[in-house]
């Protein structure tokens, strides 16, 4: 029971984890929240169901879809929203990002309807034991893809030129800057990453519960939110880390019988996390000289 409540768990954390790195990446270069993450996570679970259903796509073809026409929405509000608004007061930016949240739901909502939309099959749901546990294929794959998609971060991150751009430009964004890195490529850059990564989770998720819908964002992106906050905001495998985590306190605490209190279990870990650690898990404490 333990074991199987754990598979669970991980395959949820999993979800969030991708989502959060998206949140981490952004405010550790530019120190913005960017509400509408979890709507580009939202958008990529529809463009994933347009994927199948108009082009008859396989699960591959449909990821990579719904993952490129995210890099193009991510960098196309970065651009247009987000960029005239990098020197003015961080609030402004702030109350930005929630218009364009609000702007993406209303969109879709006007666009498919309030109602939930199913997600096609596009891949063969059986159920794989080993000994007494029990876990689907569908779990398995997303196991699968999520572990690839962060390792494949990692690796940009830690051993390409533009990784070295984004590590430089969290450390200090002037300073990069004036070293002749190109800040509005790497920012850019940055949001293309995590918006495709966001729209992976969209579309891993609506195969998994077999729905979505215009507001499924909403409630995924503050918990996102919430992942990258307890492993370290601006720390990526803090972000994994927490989402990992994240996963596992809302399947044990619906598995233990509060279920009606689901959604609020991120916010109580997020709370205790902070008051024994404020960084965080894997953050640093800031040092500012006087």
């Amino acid at each position: 029971m333990l074991l199987q409540q754990v598979i669970n768990g991980l395959t949820l954390g999993a979800t969030y984890a991708l989502i959060a790195l998206g949140y981490t990446m952004v405010y550790g270069i530019i120190q913005l929240i960017n509400f509408a993450h979890g709507d580009i996570y939202m958008i990529g679970a529809f463009i994933g169901v347009a994927a199948v259903t108009i082009f008859s796509h396989n699960f591959f073809l449909t990821l990579v879809t719904a993952m490129l026409a995210c890099v193009v929405l991510g960098v196309t509000i970065e651009r247009v929203a987000y960029r005239p608004l990098r020197r003015a007061p961080r609030l402004n930016l702030l109350i930005t990002t929630i218009g364009v949240s609000i702007f993406l739901e209303t969109f879709m909502t006007i666009l498919k309807g309030p109602q939930p939309t199913g997600f096609p099959p596009v891949l063969k749901n059986f159920t794989l034991r080993v000994g007494s546990l029990e876990f689907s294929s569908i779990q398995l794959v997303i196991l699968l893809v999520s572990v690839v998609l962060m390792v494949g971060l990692q690796f940009i991150v830690k051993y390409t030129k533009i990784g070295k751009a984004m590590r430089a430009a969290s450390e200090d964004y002037d300073t990069a800057s004036l070293m002749g890195i190109n800040i509005n490529r790497v920012i850019s850059f940055t949001f293309a990453i995590g918006s495709a990564l966001a729209a992976a989770g969209g579309v891993l998720v609506g195969i998994y519960f077999n729905s979505v819908s215009p507001y499924m964002g909403v409630t995924a992106g503050l918990k996102a939110f919430v992942a990258a906050v307890l492993g370290g905001i601006g720390n990526i495998p803090g972000a994994m880390l927490g989402g990992l985590l994240l996963g596992l306190a809302e399947v044990f605490g619906v598995a233990a019988g509060f279920s009606t209190y689901k959604d609020a279990i991120a916010f109580t870990l997020l709370i205790i996390i902070l008051l024994v650690r404020p960084t965080g898990l894997l953050g640093r404490p800031i040092q500012r000289k006087v």
